[in-house]
């Protein structure tokens, strides 16, 4: 198991948009040892997903996975999902405020838009290309996620600036509103 350091806001390679990894490059141990230190991470740190560039790779592919976190008990499940040179398409202009917290922006959240249906394309771990409609809550995880790959995180995204708040104050006041609004939006959606 390999835990890297998870890079913080402002570090000039979160900042810059990554590079594209070579299709033929991903079964190779290189990239496979970037996929393995990237679940590691997350999973240490228990994160919904972390982008290459987090942990200091400046390449295009992140991971997400969402179980029963402690981060984020409100998230549907999301299995194990590997995705390198992610493209993603927005399927709908419908949007949900979305409050969003990072790995690498420690006890901070803020309210993103984000939109509800979502076309991902790019690779898999074993270098397949594939396909998926993502629809609903879960559609966040991976547009916060493709976000990183372009230098962009959340705080970048939030619209008001009143909706900033640190994870204490979150659970304090205003996690159990968002749960109930996820619940919802879960509800309509299915995921």
């Amino acid at each position: 198991m390999t835990v890297r350091d998870v890079l913080q806001i402002g570090h000039p390679t979160l900042m810059t948009p990554a590079e594209p990894v070579d299709p033929a490059r991903i079964t190779g141990p290189e990239v496979q040892g970037w996929i393995t230190d990237l679940i590691d991470t997350m999973r240490d740190r228990n994160g919904a997903g972390i982008a290459a560039n987090q942990i200091g790779i400046p390449y295009r592919l992140f991971v997400a996975e969402v179980t029963s976190n402690p981060r984020y008990p409100y998230k549907p499940p999301i299995p194990l999902t590997v995705v390198i040179n992610p493209v993603i398409t927005f399927l709908s202009d419908q949007t949900f405020t979305n409050n969003e917290g990072c790995l690498s922006v420690p006890n901070l959240r803020g309210d993103v838009e984000r939109h509800l249906e979502i076309r991902l394309t790019g690779y898999d771990r074993h270098g397949t290309p594939f396909e998926r409609e993502i629809r609903g809550y879960s559609a966040a995880t991976f547009q916060h996620e493709a976000d990183h790959l372009d230098g962009v995180l959340f705080p970048h995204r939030v619209g008001d600036p009143r909706t900033f708040c640190s994870w204490e104050v979150f659970a304090q006041f205003r996690q159990a509103d968002f749960a109930q609004r996820v619940r919802t939006l879960v509800g309509e959606w299915g995921c």
